[in-house]
């Protein structure tokens, strides 16, 4: 695409909800976080991200890890002007590729991670701890470039765009989740937790490993939606589906439930964040672990990306994941994975690679055996 800026790009099913310049922009970190999204409940159509890290504000987690990117916890553009298509258009070629990347954990310390967490598992702490780690590109190319390049070759049930204008100059995120956190029309709430990855679906769907890990999840997710909905309006519409996504396969439950009528915006995500299934359980003493274990803050990765029509009362927030974050003239890219009882640490590394791959090769970038400082 070329002679037009598109400031927001988002799925809404089989459409896409384009926008080019933002009339406000609302964002804010700890308190100032939960302000923004009072104001976005108030009506407009909004495309954004909540950061992972605003976690911090809700579970009361202390802070041990290094913020080097500095996002807010919460960036949303409102758009007055906004086109429904079916298609998008041909977009500019990515002129370079990412290239190599940094990661913020070598093999051998990610593997004494797995170790930590595998110790806190056997003592009763946990029941599983979702242990990420974050590659870092040394450039930052065109927002709407990446997007073109990411969805022609890794079309995503989430794919979105978010820029914000003057207002958080430099800051970007394109993502092509396949996750969905949190989908809201009137006051059903539905979200899809991801547990377990495979490269073979016959043996995905067969694994007592992701099919346990997969439950812990789901009651975790029932909980968190109790916590906002109507006394026994929360159900397990399915449980172990198997999602085939290019190179891989994801195994996905569905819970659902009616918010009670007093419950906005701020409520919901207060009840539900961050994501259960980038997180474990329990999950305050899940955070406090990750905390420990992980070098540098999050930020938008493990988050939530996507779009809100306070107007219509809907919404559709993705989880986070294969998702790149622009910010301070770099690229910034997570992956990660649970781990549980019965968790190997080679395995779990493999896995954190078979997630990147496509994605990476998507956007001309590759990981190097090199640890990113913050």
């Amino acid at each position: 695409m070329s002679g037009k800026r598109w400031g927001a790009i988002a799925r809404d099913g089989n459409a896409f909800l384009v926008a080019t310049r933002p009339a406000r922009v609302v964002s804010g970190s700890g308190r100032d976080a939960f302000a923004a999204l009072d104001e976005i409940d108030r009506g407009g159509f909004w495309v954004g991200f909540v950061a992972y890290d605003l976690g911090r504000s809700i579970e009361r987690v202390g802070s041990d890890t290094v913020d080097d990117v500095m996002i807010p916890d919460v960036a949303f553009a409102r758009y007055d002007d906004v086109q429904v298509v079916g298609t998008l258009p041909h977009f500019d070629d990515l002129s370079d590729g990412l290239g190599p990347s940094e990661s913020t954990m070598s093999r051998a310390r990610h593997a004494e991670a797995v170790d930590d967490i595998l110790e806190l598992l056997r003592a009763g702490e946990c029941y599983q701890v979702n242990l990420t780690r974050r590659l870092r590109f040394d450039r930052a190319p065109d927002p709407v470039q990446l997007f073109g390049a990411l969805t022609r070759r890794h079309p995503a049930p989430h794919a979105c765009l978010c820029t914000f204008g003057d207002a958080l100059p430099g800051i970007a995120v394109v993502s092509a989740s396949p996750e969905t956190f949190l989908r809201l029309d009137g006051r059903s709430v539905e979200t899809r937790p991801i547990k377990g990855t495979a490269a073979d679906a016959a043996t995905l769907r067969t694994s007592a490993k992701d099919r346990a890990e997969n439950v812990m999840i789901v009651d975790l997710a029932r909980n968190d939606l109790g916590r906002v909905c109507e006394y026994g309006s929360v159900e397990v519409a399915s449980l172990f589906e198997i999602e085939s996504h290019p190179g891989l396969h994801h195994m996905v439950s569905t819970v659902r439930g009616t918010l009670r009528a007093d419950i906005g915006l701020a409520d919901l995500v207060r009840a539900t964040f961050p994501p259960a299934s980038v997180t474990g359980a329990p999950k305050p003493r899940v955070l406090r672990a990750i905390e420990a274990l992980e070098p540098i803050r999050r930020g938008v990765y493990c988050g939530a990306v996507g779009w809100i029509d306070a107007d219509r009362r809907r919404a559709e927030l993705a989880v986070a994941i294969r998702t790149f974050v622009l910010a301070g003239g770099r690229t910034y890219f997570g992956v990660g994975g649970g781990i549980v009882a019965d968790s190997r640490a080679a395995a779990e590394w493999a896995e954190t690679e078979l997630k990147a791959a496509r994605l990476l090769d998507s956007v001309g970038a590759y990981e190097a055996e090199r640890v990113a400082s913050p």
